[in-house]
């Protein structure tokens, strides 16, 4: 890894060795969990599934914006630094699994259970990358204050469905992460915490639709629910 980091600052500058190092680390974080699950005792096999999971999420985070929404695409896209609340998170997820694997390493060692967590986590990604695509052009990591030249109101789809499927991919595969390290503490954590950031988001983002769409946008929540458990958004009585 440190060759390849040479390697790379020397011939490229910029975004793109940014990029180029970012890609290269997440390479790194899911080869490891390939090697951990396959390799490594039975206590530790989900914490390689994990891995796998959290760098492809990343990875695939820039990847999707690069192909729908290029004009916007950054070293941010990969939301690695998605804030301080996010680090803190997964630091912690890593301090229970590995106290709980060290007093009770068996614990660790529930697949099946483990396993219906990967299966959220797979199913969330694919969601939320269905949503980026669908889209297009209208996505964006961060809610935009102003309305764009080519934005429009999606309402196909999976919008035709649920107003927000990216937040409802994202929520399932964070709480499905947790099931996977077989967290007990922080699934129920991670559930709460990120029940809030999307109920806050949420309403943050519908404010400036309705501000964007007016009429449009108040008859569509009335026929599409947010899609995630007690959250209604930001409504407006007529």
């Amino acid at each position: 890894f440190i060759g390849t980091h040479l390697i790379w600052r020397l011939l490229l500058k910029n975004f793109l060795y940014e990029v180029g190092m970012r890609a290269c680390f997440l390479g790194a974080i899911f080869s490891w969990g390939i090697f951990i699950a396959v390799l490594a005792p039975d206590s530790y096999t989900v914490f390689g599934w994990y891995m796998c999971v959290l760098s492809f999420f990343h990875y695939s985070e820039f990847l999707a914006i690069s192909v729908t929404n290029p004009t916007t695409l950054t070293i941010d896209s990969y939301i690695l630094d998605h804030s301080l609340d996010y680090k803190i998170a997964a630091a912690t997820s890593w301090v229970e699994f590995f106290i709980e694997r060290w007093f009770v390493p068996d614990m660790k060692t529930y697949r099946r259970i483990a396993a219906i967590g990967l299966f959220l986590c797979v199913g969330g990604e694919i969601l939320r990358k269905l949503a980026m695509y669908t889209a297009g052009r209208n996505f964006t990591h961060t809610v935009r204050s102003e309305k764009g030249p080519d934005q429009t109101l999606v309402v196909t789809g999976l919008y035709s469905l649920v107003r927000h499927p990216s937040y409802v991919g994202w929520f399932y595969w964070a709480v499905g992460t947790q099931i996977t390290l077989l967290n007990p503490l922080c699934t129920i954590a991670y559930a709460l915490a990120s029940w809030k950031f999307f109920n806050d988001r949420i309403t943050i983002e519908e404010i400036t639709l309705l501000n964007f769409f007016g009429y449009d946008y108040m008859d569509y929540q009335k026929r599409v629910p947010t899609g995630l458990p007690l959250i209604k958004g930001y409504l407006l009585e007529e």
